[in-house]
Formats: structure tokens, sequence, C-alpha cells
């Protein structure tokens, strides 16, 4: 199937692909992937979709598939390929021989987007770790002009191969020297949690899909100025400020996260471990949903999967099922608190919209409970018997 899109004459041309592998979770609109483009700076005008049992083991697709591929690409002037699923080097190699176009996928794509939103230091560093590993495992492939030459004594290795090589030991070089370099800040920030800890700080973090509000409900609760757009991974740098909560009579601490997406780079969740971690060591975590979105459930899954693999799964939960005003009105909940089922787990759930203020209220007043809560030992507890919500 393919269809065109509307041309934005700024930005550089590509076609998207995806392949259903029969996984529950196959964007068939390649929406997101439509989106990680835009966001990216460039304009998808073309889209195809293909089923496959499996990969094709050296172009992903099959050669027909690929033929097709080339044919609509050439048709719609695509400069580059995009896949919705990670390629291996040798896939992403034969594919750009076979469709003579640059071909890149969804991880690098992720990766791009990273790398020009970064602002702070620390930020940077965790991109650059992350994309020094990605670039390690497809060294082959900058280096295939070097391939067929020859030299040395009795015609073994040759310049290809000392290229290779001592690219190879550059980025393990650099991959080590960053690696340090993002301990370091580990360290630094563990000292300021410590800090924290030592001021009786209750520390509250925002963790959700990407584009569910965060930061939007971040600005509203605390008065701050983050940066917050209709798009993916509108910020990436963790932002804390103190929030103050009149029915507790004292001030929290609020913590903004970068926003988790389907199939992020195992690469990427390593290097963010350190701003991560704020989710690890806070009190409590509100899960920020985007209610208006049909794909919710999927990515809370994809959420929860996150922080099971960084070590938050166990903290204690908020669910906050945003974008309220966003709802059409067969669509609104008659009421906006009661508990909703995530990981086999009954949770708080409550319905906001950061955009115009409805629920901010009945949010913060939730908030001061669980401070009270926890000042008197009982987190775990809320206290309210609210009607119980399995998907």
């Amino acid at each position: 199937m393919s269809s065109a899109t509307s041309p934005q004459e700024d930005s550089a041309a590509v076609l998207l692909v995806g392949v259903d592998l029969g996984l529950p979770h196959f964007d068939g609109d390649l929406e997101e992937l439509g989106l990680l483009a835009q966001t990216a700076g460039m304009r998808p005008v073309a889209r195809i979709t293909c089923k496959r049992q499996a990969p094709d083991a050296a172009l992903f697709v099959g050669s027909g598939k690929a033929d097709e591929i080339r044919t609509l690409a050439q048709m719609h002037g695509a400069a580059e390929v995009l896949f919705d699923q990670s390629l291996s080097p040798a896939q992403q190699r034969n594919l750009e021989r076979h469709i003579e176009l640059p071909v890149n996928d969804r991880t690098l794509l992720i990766l791009e987007i990273f790398a020009q939103r970064a602002r702070s230091h620390e930020g940077k560093l965790q991109v650059d770790l992350a994309r020094l590993q990605y670039s390690s495992t497809r060294l082959v492939r900058r280096w295939s002009h070097l391939e067929r030459q020859s030299g040395g004594i009795g015609g073994h290795g040759g310049p290809g191969e000392k290229q290779i090589e001592l690219d190879r030991r550059m980025i393990g070089d650099a991959i080590k020297r960053t690696r340090e370099r993002l301990e370091k800040v580990k360290r630094q920030r563990s000292t300021q949690r410590r800090r924290r800890e030592r001021r009786d700080t209750f520390n509250i973090s925002l963790v959700g899909y990407t584009n569910a509000g965060k930061s939007t409900l971040f600005n509203a609760l605390v008065k701050a100025r983050v940066y917050a757009a209709d798009q993916l991974f509108a910020t990436l740098d963790t932002t804390t400020r103190q929030l103050y909560l009149a029915d507790a009579q004292r001030s929290v601490s609020l913590s903004d996260t970068v926003g988790f997406i389907r199939d992020l780079p195992h690469g990427l969740v390593d290097a963010f471990q350190a701003t991560l971690q704020e989710a690890v060591d806070a009190d409590l975590l509100l899960h920020v949903v985007d209610a208006s979105s049909p794909d919710f459930p999927e990515q809370m899954a994809q959420v929860h999967r996150v922080l099971h693999e960084i070590g938050a799964a166990d903290v204690a939960q908020i669910v906050v099922f945003n974008k309220l005003d966003a709802l059409v009105a067969e669509r609104r909940p008659p009421i906006l608190q009661d508990r909703y089922e995530v990981a086999g787990q009954l949770l708080p759930r409550l319905f906001v919209s950061a955009r115009t203020g409805e629920g901010l209220d009945n949010l913060r007043r939730t908030l001061s409970d669980k401070v009270l809560a926890a000042q008197a030992g009982r987190l775990s507890g809320d206290g309210v018997e609210l009607p119980d919500v399995r998907p």
C-alpha cells in the first residue's frame, strides 16, 4: 500500500517503509514514524507497508519489495528511505546498494532527534554515547570504498582493513571517555540527591510516552517555562523545580523526564541512565498518559517496560490521563478520579487537562494526600474508596 503526503519544500523528502511481522504494535499507517521524521526536519512524501513472517536476511523486505521501494522513491523524488524497524548493518548496506539511495532505520532517526534536542552538557554526553555505540556496529559501511584495496607484505591486510581497525579503535576510545564523563555526572547527581534526602525532600517524577503532555503539565503545576510543543521529544533534559502543595503545607521536588517511545533503542536507555535515575529514586511517579490517543494502552505498556528495565517499576505511581480537553463528549469520563489497572496493579487515576487547567486542583489535593501519607509512614495507602477500572 502506498500514499503521497503534502509537500514542504524546505525539508528533505523521505519514503517511509513499515514491515508487519505480526507484532501487536505494528503501525499500519506509519503515523508515528512520520511524526518522528517531521520532528527530525524531514518531509515524508510516500509510505509503503508489507507483510512478512520473518525479515529477509539480506534485504529485510526481499528483492521484489525492494524493487517496489526503489520505484516508489524515484516516483516521488525521495532522497532517503526510512524503515520503521531496526536494520542490521548488512541489511542496511544491501538495501542502499539495491535501492541506490541512503537507507536508515527508526533507531538512527530517534538518535538524530535526540542529538538535535539535547541542550545540557549531560544530555549531549548521553546522546554522544548512544550514537557512538550505534556507529561502532556499522563501521564496515563507512569504509566500503576501501574494501577492494590490498597491499602490505604477502597481500595480507591493506588500507581498508587498517582504516577500519583505526576507526574501531578511535570509537572504542571515545566510548570509554564518554562513559567516564557520564559516570562523573552520575556521581554529581547522586550527591545532589543525597542533599535533597537530608533536607527531607519528597521527590516526584513525571514519566510517560513522548508527547503525552508531561512538560505542559510540569509548567502548569510549577509555573515554569520549560519548552513544550505538540511534537515527539520536545524536551530531553531533566528539569527539577519546587512545587508548593497548600493542603500539605510544604514543598516537594517535581522533575520532568525524557519521554519514552516504542522500540526506544537500548543504547539510549543505557546512555540516559543518569537522567532516568530521577525516576528510580523518586518517592512517587506521575505516569502521564495521552487520553486522546487511541493507542494509549500500548503506550502505557511501553512506559512500564522501560520503568521495569531501569528498576523503577516498584515506585509508587499515580496515573494521570491528560488532554481531557481533546476528548469528544461521548468519550469524556463520567467521573474524573478512579482506579485503573496497570501491569496487574490497581493504581489511582485522575483525568486532567494541563492546557486548560481542568482537574489540576484535584491532582494537587491527591499529591498532598500522598505526601501526608508518606509523612505518616503509609505511602502505599490512599485512604479513599475509588471505583476500579480494568482495561
